[in-house]
Parts: structure tokens; sequence; C-alpha cells
């Protein structure tokens, strides 16, 4: 497991994020991952607004 901090734009992009936990060799894959991400922007007011948030990524071993 993997926990990021985030900001999620106006726009659904995500933006300045960074590791708060996890095994140092599964951070960049979570990283790469959730850069790729798109949100529908949270709204406020009929307004877009950024978001600050937490995202954990779950790794598994799979078995042959």
């Amino acid at each position: 497991m993997v926990v990021l901090q985030a900001v999620i734009s106006k726009q659904g992009a995500i933006e300045n994020l960074k590791v708060l936990a996890g095994h140092p060799m599964l951070a960049p894959a979570a990283i790469e991952a959730v850069r790729q991400w798109r949100y529908r922007p949270y709204i406020l007011n009929n307004e877009p607004v950024e978001v600050e948030t937490q995202i954990t990524v779950n790794f598994s071993l799979a078995g042959n």
C-alpha cells in the first residue's frame, strides 16, 4: 500500500502529488499510475474548485 497526497485541480487533473506513506520501491509505480488519473472537478456554488485529497494505492502479488 502507498498513500499519496494530491490536489485535484479545477480541470480534474492531479497536481502536487506527494508520498505520505508506503514502501519506497512501490512509490514510483503508484505516482506514475495516479498521475494518469482524471477526476470530475468538485463543484461548490456551481463553480469548480481545487480539492486536496489522500489517495491509497493497494498493491498485491499475483501468484502463478
